[in-house]
């Protein structure tokens, strides 16, 4: 799996403002996408439109199995986005 190339292709819907996508433990696959969406001031976006945007765009594989929405993405002071914090708010 491959959390750019995934991200890459959920920036291409104009509602999301910013995304993040981590590897999470699967019994069956060992690993999954889920996947972290802010969207942009007044958007509205729903995991079923996210999902059959990845499914056109994307190897099966690879389409995110969870969709979380937040208000917006953990940064460091340089703006990157912070994917080890996204991972721990799994795991609380």
């Amino acid at each position: 799996m491959s959390p750019a190339e995934i991200e890459n292709v959920l920036y291409q819907l104009p509602s999301i403002a910013e995304c993040a996508v981590i590897g999470v433990p699967d019994e069956r696959w060992q690993e999954v996408g889920h996947a972290f969406i802010a969207l942009k001031p007044g958007a509205a976006l729903d995991e079923q439109t996210v999902a059959a945007h990845c499914v056109k765009n994307l190897a099966k594989f690879k389409v995110p199995k969870y969709v979380t929405f937040v208000d917006a993405l953990p940064h460091n002071a340089t703006g990157k986005i912070l994917k080890r914090e996204l991972k721990a708010l799994l795991d609380h």
